[in-house]
């Protein structure tokens, strides 16, 4: 009797010891996991800018942000203006009135299937990466799954800021939003309906995975755009980011800097009804995020 006392014991013991060993290893597992997670975060910023002018205070905080007054560099890429060397010479210039030395300050007019190796490095390895405004389609049609996309996405996981402005903050989504319309392909700027499979969407730089976004925002009177958007992307946050204003993104967060607002609309109950064209959706969320706040992404 004794010893079926002492063997039920001991099997209670193994079994308690097994059942905790196992409650270790998972939580174990988590950690890693968690650790994982946060070490494949990327070091950088992204300074995202709504187009239309940009104030030299604007500007000052970019400098700041990528540490441009230190040992550092900055590469434009002027790919999605018609004229780039423009593009370059005036991005430049906005640098070199705060004070950046110009040597300071490349221009890489990358052009498709053709790159340069050592322009490359140099991209891949810049504090200040300046995506130009323009056309976002003509920016990605030379950058999409090649060694300049390449080159950005890993001076960003590196600690390097990525900036852009119009053209320039639109490549910045995973889904970018390439300004025309299915249903009214003559471009006219105005989005005056809320209509189904209207808004085209294609792949841009995907910096950030989980929301696109539009610019010249409230100046251009966009809102039409975005939600048509948004109730036909809910896992998205669409961000419509207003001229002289940009967004500076660090990992899940997001301040807004400049002079207007910016809006973020989140179809968090993922609503969407049809019907002869039109779309509809129940309750989207509809913040409008002043300067000097900050948002979740």
């Amino acid at each position: 009797m004794k010893l079926v006392k002492i063997t039920g014991l001991f099997l209670l013991a193994l079994c308690w010891i097994s059942c905790n060993s196992g409650d270790k290893s998972e939580k174990i597992l988590e950690d890693e996991q968690q650790m994982a997670k946060v070490s494949n975060l990327p070091k950088g910023k992204l300074f995202i800018i709504g187009g239309g002018k940009r104030p030299p205070e604007l500007v000052q905080e970019l400098i700041e942000v990528s540490n441009l007054k230190n040992d550092t560099y900055a590469v434009i890429l002027p790919m999605a203006s018609v004229e780039p060397d423009s593009a370059v010479f005036y991005a430049s210039k906005q640098f070199t009135e705060l004070g950046i030395e110009s040597e300071k300050i490349k221009g890489f007019n990358f052009q498709k299937n053709r790159q340069n190796v050592e322009q490359l490095d140099s991209l891949a390895n810049a504090g200040l990466i300046y995506i130009s405004g323009g056309d976002q389609n003509r920016f990605m049609d030379i950058v999409l799954n090649s060694p300049i996309s390449d080159a950005i996405k890993r001076a960003y996981q590196n600690g390097a800021t990525i900036a852009g402005t119009s053209a320039g903050a639109a490549v910045m989504s995973k889904k970018m939003i390439t300004g025309d319309e299915f249903k009214h392909p003559e471009y006219t700027g105005d989005f005056k309906t809320i209509e189904a499979e209207n808004i085209e969407l294609k792949e841009g730089l995907g910096l950030i995975d989980n929301a696109i976004i539009d610019q010249h925002f409230i100046q251009r009177m966009r809102m039409n755009r975005l939600i048509s958007t948004a109730i036909e992307n809910p896992d998205e946050i669409c961000i419509g980011i207003d001229e002289s204003t940009a967004i500076l993104v660090q990992n899940d967060s997001a301040k807004v800097l400049g002079a207007a607002q910016v809006i973020v609309l989140k179809n968090i109950n993922k609503s969407k009804i049809s019907k002869d064209g039109l779309i509809g959706g129940r309750d989207l969320q509809l913040s409008v995020i002043l300067p000097g706040e900050k948002f979740a992404l």
